[in-house]
């Protein structure tokens, strides 16, 4: 089993060459928007490098859950609903939500997930 110190310096290297940032802007609160500057289409490079890395298999909706996100069952106009942040919570255990519940935009999910957060679901994927 990786260590948490190994699981950060895979990320850290998956995160350097998908965005092209400095080694030292990635730490574990970095936001991979505003932070690294990472778009939607980066999303997919990210997790085929943490893939590669970690020999594990992440589908894009552990990071991104579009069917919930689309779906009128959990969305209200461009927000996420109470029933829609609860099944959110759910599919992202990792995430640290906090932040967007305030103002649940459905396209500021990205925003909000942190450096920590992949290593955190890494981490869950090597224990499962």
């Amino acid at each position: 089993m990786r260590s948490k110190e190994e699981i950060f310096q895979g990320v850290k290297d998956a995160l350097v060459e998908a965005l092209a940032v400095d080694d030292d802007a990635v730490t574990l609160d970095a936001t991979l928007v505003g932070d690294l500057g990472a778009e939607s289409i980066d999303i997919l490079d990210i997790i085929y490098r943490m893939e590669k890395t970690f020999g594990i298999k992440i589908d894009q909706a552990e990071f991104i859950p579009s069917d919930l996100l689309n779906s009128p069952k959990f969305k209200q106009g461009d927000k996420l609903t109470d029933a829609g942040i609860d099944e959110l919570r759910k599919r992202l255990p990792y995430a640290n939500l906090d932040t967007f519940v305030k103002n649940p935009v459905v396209s500021n999910i990205i925003t909000v997930l942190t450096v920590n957060d992949l290593c955190y679901l890494i981490e869950t994927k090597i224990v499962a």
